[in-house]
């Protein structure tokens, strides 16, 4: 059984290792494509605390805003961190009621797919920036990591989800 105590730690951490598993992956993605590390980061920023929208800017080198790289981390953060407290709130009411399984991780899914569409439709004018791919594919990896560590954490959660027999 676990604590709620041990369920905001785990979704607090759930949420930290989220946000670093996709600020990695656009640092790699940006470095691999030659724009800095900082380059979507910098753009996200600038769209959602400055009002760019016009995607042919994109085709000029722009400066990089601190102030708006670090609001769009915060936000990110604070976006990942909320996300990893209702996951592991899901899987602890899985957890401890098996007839809600299918439910809650049913809900987990649906945030996954939800996620995704919105960070997709609010990202649209930036799509030459932020293909659709790179939103799956740093949202993948993203819950891949996050839920390896909880299964690590709560060991129960292998045999429910039915990765281990038991």
């Amino acid at each position: 059984m676990v604590d709620t105590r041990s369920t905001l730690r785990d979704g607090i951490a759930v949420g930290l290792i989220g946000y670093a598993a996709v600020a990695i992956f656009y640092s790699a993605f940006d470095l691999f494509a030659a724009r800095g590390t900082f380059y979507t980061v910098d753009i996200l920023g600038k769209a959602v605390f400055r009002g760019l929208r016009d995607p042919g800017v994109l085709l000029f080198p722009l400066q990089l805003d601190a102030q708006a790289i670090f609001w769009y981390n915060a936000l990110h953060l604070v976006t990942s961190v909320a996300i990893g407290v209702i996951v592991t709130t899901l899987v602890s009411v899985a957890e401890r009621q098996p007839s809600l399984r299918l439910a809650a991780f049913g809900a987990i899914a649906a945030g996954f797919v939800i996620t995704i569409v919105v960070v997709g439709t609010l990202t649209e004018p930036l799509r030459p920036l932020l293909p659709w791919w790179s939103i799956v594919i740093a949202n993948a990896v993203a819950t891949l990591v996050a839920g390896s560590y909880l299964i690590k954490r709560r060991p129960g959660l292998s045999r429910s989800l039915g990765l281990v027999a038991g």
